[in-house]
């Protein structure tokens, strides 16, 4: 009883970090300071910690937009990473993922943003934690692996590159928050681009 009580715990403690990485990335609002205060005050990761600490003396809307915005160091959304992927694809299959779980989303961000892709898997990890405290064993895990899937799939590729992006950006708290979420997704595994057999690169030539 006392394992699963402590497993519980955590992924609740793990729940309010995402939830706070989540809120980190979002547009900052009079609101948003109050939220990312309290988590913070609740949270023992040094880190976010001080990413949120700087956050209620440094964040604003308008350096918000001027990092994450159209022209911006640090393009905040996964479509922006993705190789293979079409945008349309991309959309389609995160609705799923939160269709699925029931997710509804509280920011106002598009599907594939740092910021909505994070709170969902706060979001999951708070609903594992509610499963196995119920004895659902086998819903704690088909969530725990969504959400371990949900990471390696798409906040991996987000992460890497974005750190380094908001190293550079001179915004302490999006820049400790970067790092805070690249510990947790670790680098991005890059999968080959898959070619048709039927395609021979030294045969195909420009027409005219």
């Amino acid at each position: 009883m006392m394992r699963v009580l402590d497993d519980v715990a955590g992924l609740v403690r793990e729940a309010a970090e995402w939830r706070l990485l989540g809120l980190l990335f979002e547009c900052p609002s009079a609101q948003w300071l109050g939220e990312v205060g309290a988590l913070a005050a609740e949270l023992d990761d040094v880190v976010l910690r001080g990413a949120a600490e700087e956050a209620m003396t440094e964040a604003s809307e308008g350096l918000y937009h001027s990092t994450f915005g159209p022209g911006g160091p640090a393009p905040p959304r996964e479509a922006s990473y993705q190789d293979t992927v079409q945008l349309g694809y991309l959309i389609s299959e995160l609705e799923a993922y939160y269709g699925a779980f029931a997710y509804q989303r509280r920011c106002a961000e598009p599907a594939d943003h740092v910021a909505t892709e994070a709170g969902f898997v706060g979001y999951l990890r708070l609903k594992q934690a509610y499963a196995l405290s119920a004895g659902d064993e086998e819903g704690a895990t088909v969530t725990g692996d969504a959400a371990a899937q949900f990471v390696k799939e798409h906040l991996a590729t987000i992460a890497e590159p974005l750190a380094g992006s908001l190293a550079e950006s001179g915004v302490g708290y999006l820049r400790d928050a970067a790092v805070a979420l690249l510990r947790r997704t670790g680098p991005s595994v890059k999968l080959p681009v898959l070619q048709d057999p039927l395609v021979d690169d030294d045969s195909v030539e420009c027409g005219i």
